[in-house]
């Protein structure tokens, strides 16, 4: 073995770092596509859901407005989830590529 392929302390940062970073990155890109499934095809709303037959007293409006708000509030949180998957690959897909280099260059040169 020689000695520029042995295993140091910042070799083992260097790894741990990739690594770490890689996995969020993997988290970070499922978690925008089903943001982005979620903002394009909603589940249905069950808020406010009435039985078919019963009285509730509730007026057909104030159902709509009801299922609007639920529509809205599932539109609302699959944004967020896609601004905060985005924002987390723009930050971990740096660093990861930053910290690949560092391990390549150290490979690659002599000691």
């Amino acid at each position: 073995m020689a000695s520029h392929e042995r295993l140091t302390l910042r070799n083992v940062y260097l790894y741990l770092v990739c690594l770490i970073t890689l996995v969020i990155s993997i988290f970070a890109a499922v978690s925008l596509v089903r943001n982005a499934v979620e903002l394009l095809y909603p589940a249905p709303a069950y808020y406010g859901a009435q039985v078919p037959g019963k009285d509730s007293g509730v007026s057909r409006a104030e159902q709509e407005r009801q299922q609007r708000v639920a529509l809205d509030a599932q539109r609302r949180d699959a944004v967020l989830g896609l601004v905060g998957s985005g924002t987390l690959l723009l930050i971990s897909g740096p660093l990861y590529a930053y910290h690949w280099r560092r391990v390549q260059a150290e490979r690659s040169s002599p000691e």
